[in-house]
């Protein structure tokens, strides 16, 4: 199992209870750099994240608390340096809060579970929403969908390694 899980009892993809923990709880079960972004509002440096190129078919889970954030077929090559998605899973998964930091005024977007930092949303996005969804990788969790990952179980399925 994963650390981050592991260590981490809020995390879950079925509970939807809202999640609140003082910092120092936070701080005793994420890890720093997962710290940083999620509960002090850091930005991981572009084109760092293993999700800014990655293309497999599957659901985007907050790295947090576990809670589903994006699908994989909402995501885009926006050339921004940060994972990409013009549509949150669903309307309650995201928190929209202003963030005017840094003499820019923007819309931060939080975990709908746990208030975690996860990016800002521009509305600089194709269709249908026109909306971009600039996230920090290093919140994100992936999960294979079931099908995608039955596909290629199936593929395997009768292969022969020949020695």
């Amino acid at each position: 199992m994963d650390p981050i899980k592991k260590n981490n009892p809020v995390y879950s993809k079925t509970d939807s209870n809202k999640v609140v923990l003082n910092e120092e709880e936070w701080k005793k079960i994420l890890p720093a750099d997962v710290y940083y972004i999620a509960r002090e509002k850091g930005t991981e440096r572009p084109w760092t994240s293993k999700f800014e190129d990655f293309k497999e078919v599957g659901s985007y889970y907050c790295a947090v608390c576990g809670n589903a954030l994006f699908k994989s077929d909402t995501k885009f090559d926006s050339g921004c340096g940060w994972p990409s998605f013009y549509e949150p899973i669903s309307k309650g998964s995201i928190i929209y809060t202003p963030d005017n930091t840094h003499g820019m005024e923007r819309t931060e977007v939080q975990c709908g579970r746990c208030k975690s930092h996860l990016g800002h949303v521009f509305d600089d996005g194709p269709p249908p929403t026109g909306l971009r969804y600039c996230i920090n990788g290093v919140v994100l969790d992936f999960e294979k969908a079931k099908a995608a990952e039955q596909k290629y179980n199936n593929g395997q399925k009768g292969t022969t390694t020949v020695q």
